[in-house]
């Protein structure tokens, strides 16, 4: 089991984890109102995110637990660092999290061999023509 989540105020995978490293170093996570009704079966599954209305990277979700924050009590899902491309699929925004089944999850971005010298921003505009 998997959730989707929105990358609010990212255009790409690269500032998203540029903005986790700034905030939360090597400790990864994000931060929701509630603790999912289904978290054990969340261990070891991913948070996929959502930018531009597609489902483009993944992190492995590690931990869940309910926290005192500043804005009140949250579920801090624990990620590991660094998120992964996968196959970009169209995903309409929403708020908060989504449960995703496995068999729904988009497979990792497997851009072969060849593809492993294109510059990272190039193979991001690829992708953002459905051309990758």
């Amino acid at each position: 089991m998997h959730l989707t989540k929105v990358a609010v105020g990212c255009p790409d995978i690269e500032t998203l984890e540029r903005l986790q490293r700034q905030r939360w170093g090597d400790d990864a996570c994000s931060l929701t109102r509630f603790m999912p009704k289904r978290a054990d079966e969340l261990l070891g599954g991913s948070l996929f995110w959502i930018i531009k209305h597609r489902i483009i990277a993944r992190q492995e979700i590690v931990s869940l637990a309910m926290v005192m924050t500043e804005w009140g009590e949250k579920c801090r899902i624990g990620l590991r660092p660094g998120p992964v491309s996968v196959a970009a699929v169209p995903k309409r925004a929403h708020q908060g999290w989504r449960y995703l089944d496995a068999a729904d999850a988009p497979p990792d971005a497997d851009f072969g061999a060849g593809d492993a010298a294109m510059p990272i921003g190039l193979v991001r505009d690829l992708q953002s023509l459905w051309l990758i």
